[in-house]
């Protein structure tokens, strides 16, 4: 039987002689890894150096591997190379360093490559379980902290907080102690000796921190005292302008007039209920929410302003009873007021839209509008007007209100130069003008009713004659038509 194996072993690589029998012939190899995508120019190199006198097999590796030195994943390929003599493994090494080829030991004897492999699949299973118990370590670890972040994130910003505020000391000349100053509320003097004797009891220190009373003459920074209701509105009165030290604070009048202003616009039963009730669970629900959504960029804004929105709900629903106004729908309460008596004969028997005299009902509705407007034909015409004057009356209240808070500011820090040149051309302008305005349609709503109604004077065309000068229809008698 021919052997074919030992006659290659037997047979040089490429040449021209035969087999030298009886002769063994010991082949070299090199194994290693190699880029896919530099085979077919290693192969050429192989062959152009060592002119064939090479032998290459190479196979490739299904599985991305990851290179140490980047990061990234890369495709290789395997392979095995023969040679005959020092000369061509020397040549086949350089040529794997030039394309940067990983070459690895490989034993001669079966027996050693054998006991290698199972050495190396010791180790890969070794390396496995190590990664694995890592990785349910690591797990483990990760689940502990994520239960402690959260008062972590609070121990280091409070860490943060007296780092800075110890920046802002100064050192005294001995080079051993830190001097600060500041501001701070004198109802609150108590409380920090308190928490300076608690510091130093906990920090075992055998010299006590002084706080001393400085005099000076800067003007003190202004601190209002606020707690969870009443910091959105001091925050949107804030917003405004900042008042001086020892000014009043219009902050606690916000508190009613702006979300009552709210509701004099916004006014409906159904929406300020719905906003109620949207309020209302923000308020009992404020701790869990504060914890999963306090640091939010939206929901946080909603969070905060809990309690307006609480207000808001609840004046929009008083607001919209007045106005008899449920989702844009009236109710019907008390029954309408309105009597159609006397045009009770053959005009009412067709369809069409008729006009009621206001002067036949027999009393007015008992609180609010009477359903009937919602069947009106004038009726946005009609709430429009009404809802527009009872907003101005309101405001320019508020605004009155606002500029009368100014003469205590004045007497409180007697300049009582600015009541003459401040406070006094102020209210003139503002009750002779916007409070005559007001004056106007109080006094529009007395005097005219459904009869007279038609000969009552615009307010707009009266407020425009006045500042015109020109001659327009008179409100009442002794109104002066024209100045001279």
């Amino acid at each position: 039987m021919h052997d074919a194996d030992r006659d290659e072993e037997n047979h040089k690589l490429l040449g021209d002689d035969g087999p030298r029998q009886g002769v063994p012939m010991r082949l070299g190899f090199l194994a290693g890894v190699i880029n896919r995508e530099r085979i077919p120019a290693f192969e050429q190199m192989l062959w152009r150096v060592c002119h064939g006198n090479v032998f290459l097999r190479q196979a490739v590796i299904d599985a991305p591997l990851e290179d140490p030195t980047t990061g990234d994943q890369v495709h290789k390929s395997v392979f095995i190379i023969f040679f005959q003599g020092e000369q061509l493994k020397s040549r086949v090494k350089k040529i794997c360093e030039g394309f940067r080829a990983s070459l690895y030991p490989c034993p001669e004897m079966q027996s050693e490559r054998r006991e290698m492999a199972m050495g190396v699949m010791t180790r890969i299973e070794d390396l496995n379980t190590v990664l694995g118990q890592t990785e349910e370590h690591r797990q483990r670890v990760l689940h502990s902290a994520a239960s402690n972040i959260r008062l972590w994130f609070i121990k280091v910003r409070k860490l943060k907080a007296v780092y800075h505020t110890l920046n802002l000391f100064n050192l005294d000349v001995t080079q051993k102690c830190l001097i600060g100053e500041c501001w701070c509320p004198v109802a609150d003097l108590e409380h920090i000796q308190a928490a300076l004797r608690r510091g130093t009891e906990k920090s075992g220190s055998s010299v006590p921190s002084i706080l001393n009373k400085m005099t000076s003459n800067e003007q003190p920074p202004t601190y209002n005292n606020t707690n969870k209701f009443t910091a959105v509105f001091q925050s949107i009165v804030d917003a405004y302008g900042v008042a001086s030290y020892r000014e009043v604070n219009p902050a606690p009048y916000a508190i009613i007039t702006f979300p009552f202003l709210f509701g004099v616009m916004f006014g409906d039963l159904g929406h300020g209920f719905i906003m109620f009730l949207i309020g209302l669970y923000l308020v009992l629900n404020e701790r869990k929410l504060q914890e999963a959504f306090g640091n939010d960029e939206v929901f946080g804004i909603f969070l905060g302003g809990r309690y307006i929105i609480l207000l808001m709900g609840a004046f929009a629903m008083y607001c919209g009873f007045i106005y008899n106004d449920i989702f844009s729908k009236a109710i019907n309460i008390f029954g309408s007021k309105w009597n159609v008596s006397a045009m009770f004969d053959e005009t009412v028997k067709g369809e069409g839209m008729y006009q009621l005299n206001p002067n036949v009902s027999a009393e007015p509705y008992p609180l609010g509008l009477d359903p009937i407007w919602q069947v009106s034909n004038n009726k946005i015409t009609f709430l429009n007007s009404y809802k527009m004057k009872m907003s101005v009356i309101v405001g320019v209240t508020q605004m009155v209100f606002g500029v009368i808070l100014g003469i205590f500011n004045h007497v409180y820090f007697r300049k009582f130069i600015n009541i003459w040149c401040e406070f006094i051309p102020q209210f003139i302008f503002l009750t002779f003008i916007f409070g005559y305005m007001c004056f106007l349609i109080i006094f529009k709503w007395f005097k005219y009713d459904g009869d007279s109604s038609a000969q009552a004077p615009s307010l707009i065309i009266t407020m425009i004659n006045m500042f015109l000068l020109t001659d327009g229809d008179m409100m009442y008698s002794g109104q002066v038509r024209r100045c001279y």
